[in-house]
């Protein structure tokens, strides 16, 4: 049973990460203190902790009708110029929202809580999946230099010629195998092996005759 409360539980955190990361995240400037002129925190060094994006809003708290936030350029925040805003929130509970990336500049509505570094900067990031196919593609890298000329074999020396042995000339090559000159060796060993063949039959029967006369 708790395992299963735990699963849902995990589904339910996972669920809202997704529907934060879509909608943005909603950052409370200075905290518990609000937007006033002594943070417990400097603000640039809060936000220097954090990672701002696209769509993400920032909440502003402060006493209406005292104080109020003035979106400026970055020379009117380091002169604490407040006659030209690009905008003005001053209803007590403002939200500001993150439309593109870069810097953006805020300042106190009052020009002496200014002075008294009641300002903040803030650094939005860049969406790098939406922006990769603006970018122009690499060039392709140079190829190597061809040569003037192609280079040539060198020419064979007349000396390595001349000592290449030459092949054998295979006398055989172009003409007819000369064919050997019969021999009489065959016809004297045929007589010779008659000769024995019929002396050994008389020996035999010269033997046998005696062998008989003695019977």
């Amino acid at each position: 049973m708790e395992s299963k409360w735990f699963l849902i539980s995990c589904f339910f955190l996972v669920l809202m990460r997704i529907v934060n990361s879509s909608n943005g995240y909603k950052f409370f400037v200075g905290g518990k203190d609000g937007w006033v002129v002594k943070p417990c925190e400097n603000y640039n060094h809060w936000a220097e902790r954090m990672r701002f994006q696209v769509n993400d809003t920032l909440y502003f708290k402060y006493k209406k009708g005292s104080d109020s936030v003035l979106v400026v350029t970055k020379d009117d925040y380091d002169s604490c110029n407040t006659k030209s805003p690009i905008q003005s929130l001053a209803d007590g509970g403002s939200i500001f929202n993150f439309d593109h990336s870069g810097p953006y500049f805020f300042i106190s509505g009052n020009a002496d809580n200014c002075k008294k570094n009641q300002k903040l900067i803030v650094v939005v990031m860049a969406v790098r999946n939406k922006t990769h196919h603006h970018q122009t593609p690499p060039s392709p890298l140079p190829s190597p230099p061809s040569p003037d000329t192609p280079s040539s074999p060198p020419a064979e020396s007349p000396k390595s010629v001349a000592e290449t042995p030459e092949a054998p000339v295979d006398p055989h090559a172009d003409g007819d195998v000369p064919t050997p000159a019969p021999s009489n060796s065959g016809s004297m060993g045929l007589g010779c092996s008659v000769g024995s063949v019929l002396g050994y039959s008389i020996g035999v029967n010269v033997l046998f005759g005696s062998f008989l006369g003695m019977i």
